[in-house]
């Protein structure tokens, strides 16, 4: 399946409007996705002082995966977790939960994944719009679009350090580790 590029065109417009009534501070814009961690290390490469041996060991493993909801010009992060697959069940929780925090109209920017569209997920929409949540969906194949993937590839490629890699405990430590302190210790200056 290709993607349209007339979809493509018309929101990536939207979009780049909502950035714009955000930076008016009329809404909230969030970025929303699912990322997995296991212990196959996604550090392509590295580089080590000589004499200094620094290695991961690629195996399979359980996996760790994460929702986060994520605002790139604040850096606030909201995230919910398990061990294993996420399902529309776990993601409408989750979506519930962070929606009754909201004091402001807030726009959620999520991609295609099938558990986003999902009966039980289309079925809440009303119920987040009557809360001020709005969900707007990406074009299809346009991760590039999705800010949250930014801060993904920053915590598997640069944040998490080869250590993390011992064991699965070490992995889920290290990661909530970041995660509670993304917009503190860990932020993302994005290009205005």
């Amino acid at each position: 399946m290709a993607q349209d590029p007339e979809d493509y065109a018309d929101k990536a417009q939207r979009l780049a409007a909502l950035q714009q009534v955000e930076k008016a501070g009329h809404i909230d814009l969030y970025y929303g996705d699912e990322s997995g961690f296991c212990l196959t290390s996604a550090l392509p490469y590295g580089w080590q002082f000589p004499g200094e041996q620094v290695a991961t060991q690629p195996r399979h493993s359980q996996r760790f995966n994460v929702l986060g909801f994520y605002n790139a010009t604040t850096n606030d992060l909201h995230t919910a977790a398990r061990e294993g697959s996420l399902d529309a069940a776990f993601v409408i929780d989750a979506l519930d939960a962070w929606a009754a925090t909201r004091t402001r109209p807030t726009v959620l920017v999520l991609d295609n994944a099938k558990i986003h569209h999902a009966a039980a997920f289309q079925a809440r929409l009303a119920a987040w719009e009557d809360q001020d949540v709005y969900v707007f969906y990406l074009p299809a194949y346009s991760p590039h679009l999705n800010k949250i993937e930014t801060l993904w590839r920053k915590i598997k490629y640069e944040w998490l350090r080869p250590e993390a890699y011992l064991t699965f405990k070490t992995l889920k430590t290290a990661v909530w580790h970041i995660l509670d302190r993304v917009g503190q210790q860990y932020t993302i200056q994005f290009a205005t």
